[in-house]
This record gives C-alpha cells, structure tokens and sequence, in this order.
C-alpha cells in the first residue's frame, strides 16, 4: 500500500523530552494557539455574562409563570457556569490564562446583559442570547476543523446545551405569548 501509515517513534519520543513544559500541547496541535486561547476567553466572558443575566433573572422573575421559569433560568446559570469552567479549564491546559477581569467582562461577552423587569422579556432577551452563542459557538467549530479536536470537541458539547437552552426558552415564550389565530 502506498499510504501505509508509519509512525515514527523515536522521533515522538525525542519530541515529547524535548518540549516537556508545553504540556499537551505538541507538534500536532494545528491551530494558531495564541488565537485559540482568546477566542476560548471571548467565549468564558460571553459563559459569565449569561450566568450573571440568568442569575437576575431568576431572582426577579415575577408573574404566574414565574416559578416554573425562574427554574429553568436557575438551572441554566448553573449550566452556564459549567461552561465557563470547561472553558478556563481549557484554556489553562494550552498555556492560557483564563480573563475573569469584571472590568471587561460585558466587551468581550458575544451576547449582553439584561435587566430586564418582565418575564416576557427576560425570556426574550434569553432566547437572544442562546441564538447568539449557538451562532458564534458553530463558527467556532467549523474554524478549529481538526486543528484542534479537543477544543472543537468541547465547543461541540457546549453547543448541544445551548440549543437545549434555546429550544426550552421557545417553548415558554410560545407558551407565554401565543401566537395570532393560536
């Protein structure tokens, strides 16, 4: 076969003593590291700003549905925070430092605050904020390709909890606001 796969042992061995301080990061790793670890910390600010939104939201959820709802927000902060610690986790493991800087926490953050008053438009404003993560999470998978699995892979898991998030957040505002002829 003219496409044997040969790997070269020594060489990885050699490699492996050699670059010892980088961790897991070796010669294999395909992406520009520097930009994955700011794109990773863009990514925890957007993580930390939705916890703190959701946070509010479940302390100052009023009305009929608000129980059931201020739940769900409840439950998402704390999925959130999950993702703001695989994220800063991640990013220690490629040589990174993880920006918990509250000074600039909002301008890094893909998605905004929210003070809303409302529970129609605390949902609305977290619907929002799912959409836009799950839209700049995919351009993010689909620019680390196989340039770094494990990254991509973590962004795949995020992903799948933000479109849940979404999709429960659809559901209450269906449910709250009806639409015409419904």
């Amino acid at each position: 076969m003219a496409n044997d796969f040969v790997l070269d042992i020594s060489r990885l061995r050699d490699n492996a003593r050699k670059e010892i301080e980088k961790g897991p990061v070796t010669d294999a790793y395909g992406a520009d590291i520097k930009r994955v670890i700011d794109v990773c910390n863009e990514a925890l600010a957007t993580e930390l700003v939705c916890v703190l939104r959701y946070k509010r939201h479940y302390f100052t959820a009023t009305g009929l549905d608000a129980p059931q709802v201020a739940a769900e927000f409840l439950q998402h902060a704390n999925e959130e925070q999950g993702h703001a610690d695989q994220l800063a986790h991640r990013i220690t493991q490629l040589g990174g430092s993880p920006d918990f800087n509250p000074a600039t926490l909002a301008s890094r953050s893909h998605a905004e605050y929210d003070d809303s008053g409302d529970l129609l438009e605390m949902v609305k404003e977290d619907l929002i904020a799912e959409r836009i993560a799950i839209a700049s999470y995919t351009e993010i998978i689909q620019w680390l390709g196989n340039d770094d699995p494990t990254t991509r892979r973590m962004f795949e898991g995020i992903l799948e909890v933000e479109e849940e998030h979404a999709d429960d957040l659809l559901s209450f505002l269906q449910n709250m606001h009806p639409r015409n002829g419904s």
